[in-house]
């Protein structure tokens, strides 16, 4: 269907929505051509910039919460990653290939509203989890900047600024268009590994050959703990400000479209990245606790201190020399920055799949360099808001990612019940059990991140909603299709094109004869002028666009078009448009007025699909052809 003029659109206006994704299932930014797949290992390197860039701040994070017990609460988190997280997602990147992760898997067990809304919630979350993780990591960054020994001293006191700064260029990044993201994630993530196997063999050798430091740090563990069980429980209690570390599978769903390889091929792919990153993290996560908790003292872990978000740059420093060390310090700060390209590239994958196709967010909300634009300014508040400290953004961070991955588990261990896989429904039912507890632990811990969680919830569900409401009148329908005979039915009308809007009922001659006669008769139309029925059948109305498959039939004697909907009006419309294109005529459309509050009845046609039909179609015509001698007419009597 199209309309007489199109939009006039400006320079600025056509660069920002350059690319804007129609697809559902597209690839994301970053793989609008399927010749731009790669290798499963170079976009585990994509993933990698945020999971692995979390050895930045997490030895520093995990000394600070469990002090002493710190390796044991990372063995906990290892366990839990290993072991739930890992075969969790494993799962999900079967179930839902094309990025969209455990939200989709719970939007089709929840249909209608209520998985709307749910979705709604869930994006939330992933909200929170992604933008602390661009927010989180510049500001870790920043004090890596900081912290070097050859950083010049006016530069103190400008961490909010700088954190500022690393997120702006990223975002400038991102709109000039980031083709190569891919391929500066490889060499990042390599440099960075490679740095940290010789921080962390070094570190280990101190530990080896200075035993009286291993000593000591037994003391300390026997002395504030009375044995080995008691230390776990403990390490138990702290093991949710770990959460932390378990960030990153999320990411690995969201990006899976560009591995290379058909489904079952992009599938397999998946799963080998999500179980090499766990497996190199969990090796990192353990050894850098180890040599942290034993060579660093406890004092500067603290707020203000030397190892403070920044445990591993500090052993590189103590025991490489700054030369190495700030050779550390590059690579750190520049995966850490690069993370927030991850959390982006996340963000840009999943918004544009779901709040347009629901109608709660703008059109252009399908192009990326908008988007962009929304995400930048909301990390520039949030790293503002905060002072671009690290430690007191982690309770939201923790939070959104221990959603995320309790959402992951709920979805997986639904869809094992429903296919009867009962073994399988238990065990990830217990894996979600251990998280519920991980979740509800950290909010207890630390409720302002619940707080800012919700805030971000109401904001997008509120922001949906209005969209929602502004865009009711838009046509909705990606394409109309007539059957064979619908087209027969159309194009042997000879004279003008007539249709009764008639809401289904009984569907008797009685019906279609009294319908038939009123419109005559109030509208003065001879009885031998051909009419069609025209009929819309409300399906889920909770769906905005949706593809208009229009069936025709002969019943009992009268013309009759057929076709199921999520909105009427909007349906009826588009149906018009469709016929003028086909026909060439200018369709006349009938209907009778409804009764009853015309308040309800747009309430009933926001939520509902229904309402007062006549002028609710007859604005929908309006607003999609500015033209008005090409409108097709309404009629009410």
């Amino acid at each position: 269907m199209t309309t007489s003029t199109q939009e006039e659109t400006g320079p600025v206006r056509a660069w920002l929505l350059e690319g804007l994704q129609r697809d559902r299932h597209s690839a994301g930014p970053h793989a609008d051509e399927p010749g731009k797949r790669h290798p499963w290992w170079q976009v585990m390197c994509l993933t990698g910039v945020d999971y692995f860039s979390t050895l930045g701040y997490q030895p520093g994070i995990a000394a600070l919460a469990a002090g002493a017990l710190s390796p044991i609460a990372t063995s906990l988190l290892v366990a839990l990653t290993l072991f739930g997280a890992l075969p969790t997602y494993r799962a999900v990147a079967e179930r839902s290939p094309y990025g969209m992760g455990s939200i989709a898997m719970l939007e089709r067990l929840l249909p209608r509203w209520w998985g709307k809304l749910f979705v709604l919630v869930l994006l939330g979350f992933v909200a929170t989890a992604f933008v602390f993780t661009i927010t989180l990591s510049a500001s870790d960054a920043t004090a890596h900047i900081l912290q070097n020994p050859f950083v010049p001293a006016f530069l103190d006191g400008q961490r909010v600024p700088i954190t500022l700064l690393l997120i702006a260029v990223l975002g400038g990044i991102f709109l000039r268009g980031f083709s190569e993201a891919i391929g500066l994630a490889v060499v990042l993530v390599a440099t960075y590994l490679a740095l940290n196997v010789v921080v962390v063999a070094v570190a280990l050798r101190e530990v080896v050959v200075h035993p009286e430091l291993l000593r000591g740090w037994q003391h300390a563990l026997t002395t504030e703990h009375s044995g080995p069980i008691a230390m776990v429980a403990m390490s138990l209690l702290v093991l949710p400000k770990l959460a932390l570390g378990l960030s990153g599978f999320e990411t690995g769903v969201a990006v899976m479209p560009q591995v290379n390889g058909d489904l079952e091929q992009r599938i397999r792919g998946t799963r080998r990245l999500l179980t090499t990153a766990a497996l190199i993290m969990s090796v990192f996560l353990l050894t850098s606790s180890v040599a942290t908790s034993v060579l660093i003292p406890a004092k500067e872990f603290q707020e203000g201190g030397k190892a403070s978000g920044r445990a591993l740059a500090y052993l590189a420093h103590q025991y490489l020399g700054d030369w190495f060390g700030t050779a550390y310090d590059v690579s750190t700060i520049a995966i850490l920055w690069f993370a927030g390209a991850s959390a982006l590239t996340g963000l840009l994958n999943i918004v544009p799949r779901y709040l347009p196709r629901y109608g709660m967010a703008p059109d252009w909300a399908r192009a990326v360099r908008p988007l962009v634009l929304v995400f930048t300014v909301i990390s520039f508040g949030i790293t503002i808001l905060f002072g671009a400290q690290v430690e007191p953004q982690g309770g939201a961070y923790a939070t959104g990612v221990l959603a995320l991955i309790l959402s992951a588990a709920a979805a997986v261990t639904i869809t094992a019940f429903v296919e009867g896989r009962t073994v399988r429904a238990v065990l990830f039912g217990l894996i979600a059990a251990v998280l519920v507890y991980a979740a509800v632990e950290n909010i207890r811990e630390r409720p302002d991140g619940l707080q800012i969680a919700l805030f971000f919830v109401l904001a997008i569900v509120v922001t949906s909603l209005i969209s929602r409401a502004t865009r009711s009148t838009e046509l909705r329908a990606t394409d109309v299709e007539l059957d064979e005979t619908a087209r027969e039915i159309v194009t042997g009308i000879d004279g003008e094109l007539r249709l009764i809007a008639n809401e289904p009922d009984a569907r008797d001659p009685a019906e279609y004869a009294e319908k038939d006669r009123e419109t005559r008769e109030y509208h003065h139309l001879p009885d031998d002028e051909p009419m069609i029925f025209l009929e819309v059948t409300l399906g889920d109305a909770s769906e905005f666009e949706s593809e208009l498959c229009v069936r025709g039939e002969t019943r009992h004697g009268y013309k009759v078009l057929t076709v199921t909907s999520p909105a009427v009006a909007n349906t009826i419309a588009a149906i018009l448009f469709s016929l003028r294109d086909m026909t060439g005529k200018r369709p006349h459309v009938y209907f009778h007025w409804a009764e009853g509050n015309p308040v309800g009845a747009l309430l009933r046609y926001l939520v509902f699909g229904g309402g007062d039909v006549p002028p609710l179609t007859r604005e929908v015509i309006r607003k999609a052809e500015p033209e008005v001698a090409r409108r097709p007419q309404v009629h009410v009597g």
